[in-house]
């Protein structure tokens, strides 16, 4: 299996993997334009992910100085077990996350309990194609909307909701806005 630096994120790790569910393009737009409002609200000055960007990172595969291709053909084996039901989120509530750079995610949350079955069929399948390294650590539903120095405390919205019908195994450019997609399953 191909090595990667300990660090998530440096000169040298330019390509980065993960599984995730997108909102649909209208669900997405909708995002966008709450983002907007809420930019403006909370005096943010960072540029808004692009509305094609937003997601629900399922599960993150790691950052690599290459496309590891071992790794998406494992990732890939592993989504193809998935079988689950098509559901139904809701994100009621935006709020930045803490960290340590001093640039906040301000993020849309969710309940955890809709995801369930997907995070955790996906865990039991990566783990058995050979990736359970990328299942550790506590998993909470949000929908990154811009990451700025301006920190906003918990609050609620108008719930943004949609139906996910599918995830997909997203190859992100690091540093260039770039999401490419290498794999997308249909829930039932």
């Amino acid at each position: 299996m191909p090595q990667r630096s300990r660090r998530k994120f440096g000169p040298s790790q330019k390509h980065r993997i993960f599984l995730a569910a997108l909102p649909d393009a209208d669900t997405a737009a909708r995002i966008h334009a709450l983002a907007e409002t809420l930019k403006a609200e909370h005096g943010f000055t960072a540029n808004l992910i692009l509305p094609a960007h937003l997601h629900v990172t399922l599960f993150h595969l790691g950052d690599w100085q290459a496309l590891p291709e071992e790794i998406v053909t494992l990732a890939s084996a592993a989504a193809s077990q998935v079988t689950v039901s098509a559901f139904d989120v809701s994100f009621p509530r935006a709020q930045s996350f803490r960290n340590s750079t001093g640039v906040y995610p301000f993020v849309l949350t969710g309940d955890k309990a809709p995801w369930d079955k997907l995070h955790g069929a996906l865990r039991v399948a990566l783990t058995d194609a050979g990736l359970g390294g990328a299942t550790r650590g506590d998993f909470q539903p949000h929908i990154t909307l811009t990451y700025d120095p301006v920190r906003a405390k918990p609050h609620p919205i108008a719930p943004v909701s949609w139906r996910v019908r599918d995830f997909v195994l997203i190859h992100s450019e690091l540093g260039k806005t770039t999401h490419n997609h290498l794999g997308r399953w249909p829930l039932g």
